[in-house]
């Protein structure tokens, strides 16, 4: 029996696109969380502002960035994650597994 050549899975270019979307998502998450807590947070505390009672640094760095990573979470599983069938296309069809 001759061998196959190899051929790359089709998905694989799928599930490369979302781990480096999720990849891009995390690294912003912790831009965003460093930039505003240390940024606001490294003053003395008699200069701090207070949002909703919570320290400025606080709220924009965990609170704000919650609900930021959140949306932005939901939106790229909505609009860039895809369906994949999980089962080998070969197998399924009646051939010989890879």
């Amino acid at each position: 029996m001759a061998k196959k050549a190899f051929e790359e899975d089709p998905r694989l270019a799928q599930c490369n696109k979302e781990a480096a979307a999720v990849l891009i998502l995390l690294v912003l998450n912790i831009l965003w969380w460093s930039v505003f807590a240390y940024g606001f947070g490294s003053r003395p505390v008699e200069h701090y502002t207070y949002i909703f009672g919570l320290p400025a640094w606080f709220f924009y760095s965990c609170i704000l960035g919650y609900i930021v990573f959140s949306l932005a979470a939901y939106l790229v599983v909505r609009f860039l994650f895809k369906d994949i069938p999980l089962e080998n296309t070969e197998t399924s069809k009646g051939g010989e597994p890879n």
